[in-house]
């Protein structure tokens, strides 16, 4: 069982080996098929984009902040269309989903130095459970499963290694 922190470091991903199990703490940045597509359009994105959990919330306004009442994640395949560019211009370092991407990612993810991390499906109050507050919002205008949400998480997890920086998988293929 590893812990990590934000930013996560080139030398800490390639540290990481397929099927660890890790807990990580710091800032994340949920993003979907929109936020994607707008970052790449853009060219840049109003974060970082050092971890980028494939997630659309469910949250709530409460007095002037965010609620996350459920945090679960979404399937990662959708964005793989994004995922070489996306590596290529934002250093991306983890990416947190479900279902994992194809065996042609797995070479990106080697290429540039970056795991992918399983979180269990139907788990989203889990997730929001690690959710220690919303840091901000962007691309609101997208809709609220679509925009870039800055979540200051503790302790997010279990995350399971499912591919790493080296080209290995714990999916079959």
């Amino acid at each position: 069982m590893r812990e990590l922190s934000t930013p996560v470091s080139r030398e800490e991903v390639l540290s990481l080996r397929a099927g660890e199990v890790v807990y990580l703490s710091g800032v994340i940045v949920t993003a979907r098929d929109r936020a994607h597509r707008r970052a790449l359009e853009e060219g840049q994105a109003p974060v970082s984009f050092n971890v980028i959990y494939h997630c659309g919330p469910l949250v709530r306004r409460r007095d002037d902040a965010w609620e996350v009442l459920s945090a679960g994640p979404t399937t990662s395949a959708r964005m793989e269309p994004y995922l070489e560019q996306l590596l290529e211009r934002f250093s991306t370092r983890l990416i947190i989903g479900k279902g994992g991407f194809s065996k042609a990612a797995r070479g990106l993810l080697k290429k540039h130095a970056c795991a992918y991390l399983a979180f269990t499906g139907g788990a989203g109050a889990l997730a929001a459970r690690a959710v220690k507050r919303v840091r901000g919002v962007h691309w609101l205008e997208l809709g609220i499963p679509e925009a870039l949400w800055v979540l200051e998480v503790e302790r997010f997890g279990p995350l399971i290694v499912a591919m790493d920086a080296h080209g290995e998988s714990v999916y079959q293929g």
